[in-house]
């Protein structure tokens, strides 16, 4: 196919009297207004591209994003993707924690793999902020931006692509037009479905259980991951003598613990780790979500794209879901930016093929491996346990090794332009 076939279509009619095609409501249409289409759409905005997004709730819910019981881990790499976009400077500083080290436990084995951001040179191994105070910021950030326009409470009813254009029924019987159509609706995102884009889809058949408990003893900014007999209990450092626990468990049986007495709860969290942090009280509530991961099939399709957790819906283990929803972001961004000032369309399949390639060779291996790293750690047949304990002791053994896993836990590609010493607008 010659280039001048990728160029951007126009709405003059055709020299030999053909009619005009009909005009783009945008250039590019986000089915989801959740933090990856967001900060797609401050991210086209920035290039100029006019976006709409299209989103189920009321804006009121999206100004003001309701406190859901989840800290997202950031790498550093996604931190300077947030600040890029304007995101970051709108989080305030006491909302952010620095994760200055991270032990994995295995059961009772004396032995854990310990990252300390001392040994890495890097400040800090990662940064966790409220999913709600992320939600808030790229609301924000977006309603900002001249390019942008959310369209809120609507329902897409149908997704139709062609060689011409992407094209958007609603509900109420409105048809938008654009040159490129992207999908950033969830794991199980419905038009994913309908752009015929299938998805390998895990079913862990376990919950997890998400709360912030307070404690008396200092946890010096350390991150614990413990993985116990048939649950495992992640300890996440937040302000002052808080942490974010995250445990999951059984379906069934996390369903019987999250109705347990507060006290008692906080009670047998403590237990599950050792007491490391001394007496624990329940902080808020309790929330709970079904644990399945997903991978698309592809990433991209005729005028179409896939971002965020409907491309890639992690295990919550490696802490990675939103941040490899940011390198998405910044993929496909860059490719669109690239294409506009080219004068290309943005829905031509080479420039969307650089987007796939790209996604996959960052998240591809991370997510399998990912996988394969939590059906280990919660086997409890002999060879499994076995094998974990040894895994453990190799890994501390090769520093390359803990370095290599170290830079992928960071995400550091990029020197970071923000700091735990600088202060964040508010």
């Amino acid at each position: 196919m010659s280039l001048d076939e990728h160029r951007r279509p126009t709405s003059a009619a055709a020299a030999d009297g053909a009619p005009a095609s009909a005009p783009d409501d945008a250039e590019v249409l986000i089915v989801g207004a959740g933090p990856a289409g967001l900060s797609l759409a401050c991210a086209l905005a920035q290039q100029g591209l006019r976006v709409k997004l299209l989103e189920r709730q009321p804006r009121a819910a999206l100004a003001e994003a309701a406190p859901d019981g989840r800290e997202i881990a950031l790498t550093h790499r996604g931190v300077d993707i947030l600040e890029r976009l304007g995101i970051w400077a709108r989080i305030p500083r006491d909302e952010v924690s620095t994760i200055r080290e991270a032990r994995v436990l295995n059961g009772a084995s004396p032995r854990a793999l310990h990252f300390d951001s001392r040994e890495a040179g890097t400040g800090g191994l990662g940064f966790l902020v409220p999913n709600h105070v992320i939600r808030r910021a790229a609301y924000a950030t977006a309603v900002a931006q001249a390019g942008v326009e959310i369209l809120d409470g609507v329902q897409p009813r149908k997704l139709v692509v062609d060689e011409e254009a992407a094209q958007v029924e609603l509900a109420d019987g409105r048809q938008l037009r654009a040159r490129l159509l992207v999908a950033a609706d969830s794991r199980l995102s419905d038009s994913r479905r309908q752009l015929g884009i299938g998805a390998d889809l895990r079913d862990f058949g376990r919950d997890v259980i998400v709360c912030h408990l307070g404690h008396a003893l200092p946890h010096q900014g350390i991150a614990y991951e413990c993985f116990g007999h048939g649950r495992t209990l992640a300890m996440l450092p937040l302000t002052g003598n808080r942490v974010s626990a995250v445990l999951t468990a059984p379906s069934e049986e996390a369903e019987r613990l999250r109705r347990l007495p507060p006290a008692e709860y906080a009670r047998l969290l403590s237990e599950q780790f050792g007491g490391r942090l001394g007496a624990m009280q329940l902080l808020g509530e309790r929330h709970s979500y079904p644990l399945v991961a997903v991978y698309a099939q592809q990433f991209v399709g005729q005028r179409c794209a896939l971002i965020g957790d409907a491309a890639v819906g992690m295990h919550p283990v490696t802490a990675h879901g939103f941040n490899l929803g940011l390198y998405g972001v910044d993929a496909l961004s860059r490719a669109l930016a690239s294409a506009h000032r080219e004068g290309l369309d943005l829905g031509a399949g080479r420039v969307l093929a650089r987007y796939q390639s790209e996604h996959r060779r960052a998240t591809a291996a991370l997510y399998h491996g990912t996988n394969l790293l939590v059906g280990l750690y919660t086997d409890e047949r002999p060879p499994a346990r076995f094998a974990r304990e040894a895994l453990l002791g190799v890994a501390n053994r090769l520093p390359p090794l803990k370095s290599a896993i170290t830079r992928q836990l960071t995400g550091r590609g990029q020197e970071l332009s923000w700091a735990p010493g600088r202060r964040l607008s508010k």
